[in-house]
């Protein structure tokens, strides 16, 4: 296999990894770790090893997923689906 030919089979991998992305499980993070993880975000872009190393105990790809799940258009649709059916579920019980 060639040099391109290793890049697009390594392209296509990690497209399938994303899409598979859908399943991961929410990370929860303190108010302190997601305000340095912004404030970090915010000054070296998304460098997840860097900001990992100043997140105490998170592993950059951690950092990654959350940023991703706060952020990526698929979570955002699915986070606007929930909350309204969670808002539906509160005035249905509500008027009851």
């Amino acid at each position: 296999m060639d040099k391109r030919h290793q890049k697009q089979a390594k392209t296509n991998s990690c497209c399938s990894e994303e899409v598979s992305s859908i399943e991961w499980e929410f990370i929860n993070m303190s108010e302190q770790e997601e305000d340095l993880i912004y404030r970090m975000h915010k000054l070296v872009g998304d460098k997840w090893g860097l900001i990992a190393g100043r997140v105490p105990g998170r592993k950059a790809e951690e950092i990654e997923r959350f940023w991703i799940m706060r952020h990526g258009e698929v979570f955002a649709n699915r986070r606007r689906e929930l909350e309204k059916r969670y808002d539906n579920d509160n005035n249905n019980n509500s008027s009851s």
